[in-house]
């Protein structure tokens, strides 16, 4: 095969491209047309139009993310835990010629029901970039892998990101709410209160309360509730870091940040990674392994 390659990232709303030779990035392109938005398209049809003009006769295509869920162009069967980060690029699916999408990764035991699409293939860059025995992946769904050498032990997932716009856009809590604004101070304050406070339930609609009563600003309820779910997240997954070890965070600049404040306050090491720089290391392994 040539050294030429396209690497895709097929998320629920959007698409990333990159035609690569060897590990140079020749160009790069993105689309709206996420697994939800094909507007009546065929996935084979959205694969054309995003890499019109990049296809040379067998280069290969690997695709990561959701592109291979249930409701994705395959249903790519997941890969059990515990799971070496290199057999993740021997268990690609084939779904045309010279098409292929990398599996996810799950967790199928009595106490823990667990499945990732996507953040695989940052691990993978992530380990190669930053080798780490606990890495924390802020997003929608954030999760909290173990790693043992190169070998995925277990992982859970927690769903603050998509707890936080739930509750703003479809709750009274959100309700009637202004513009909202950066605050440091107010997330802070949610961060803290979290952090003592790791069983949330009875505080959710407090954070309703306390702007109605007045005390805390309406612009501010989003900040002060991203602090409150991140705060409570750390908290109550602090059985999964030891005191002695040093979470890798592996997400967008402005997540890391965040994350950072909530372990420094309640007593652990972190540095973070860039998300996108990991999934870059990790879907051109494992499309450059294909593509020799």
């Amino acid at each position: 095969m040539t050294s030429r390659y396209i690497a895709i990232d097929w998320g629920s709303t959007n698409l990333r491209a990159w035609l690569y030779q060897s590990e140079k990035c020749l160009e790069s392109r993105k689309s709206e047309a996420g697994i939800t938005r094909l507007n009546g398209r065929t996935f084979e049809a959205v694969l054309s139009e995003i890499t019109e003009g990049w296809m040379l006769e067998n280069t290969p295509v690997v695709m990561a993310g959701m592109g291979g869920s249930n409701a994705g162009w395959v249903n790519v069967p997941y890969l059990p835990c515990p799971a070496r980060l290199n057999d993740i690029g021997r268990h690609l699916t084939r779904v045309k010629d010279n098409v292929w999408i990398v599996p996810g990764l799950c967790i199928n035991n009595a106490d823990n029901h667990n499945v990732m699409r996507g953040e695989e293939t940052q691990l993978v860059g992530a380990h190669t970039l930053r080798p780490s025995a606990l890495y924390v992946m802020p997003g929608t769904h954030c999760k909290w892998v173990r790693v043992d050498g190169d070998r995925v032990e277990d992982f859970r997932t927690v769903m603050t990101g998509e707890l936080h716009h739930v509750l703003l856009t479809h709750t009274l809590v959100g309700t009637g709410l202004p513009q909202q604004t950066d605050s440091p101070e107010a997330f802070n304050a949610g961060l803290e209160c979290g952090l003592q406070s790791p069983a949330i339930l009875p505080r959710l609609f407090e954070v309703r309360a306390s702007y109605v009563l007045g005390v805390r600003p309406r612009e501010q309820v989003s900040e002060f509730l991203s602090g409150l779910l991140i705060g409570s997240e750390v908290a109550s997954m602090g059985e999964y870091i030891p005191v002695w070890q040093t979470v890798t965070l592996v997400a967008s600049p402005s997540l890391t940040a965040r994350y950072q404040r909530a372990f420094a306050l309640f007593g652990r090491q972190s540095q973070a990674l860039s998300g996108d720089d990991a999934f870059q290391v990790g879907i051109r392994s494992i499309a450059y392994a294909v593509a020799k």
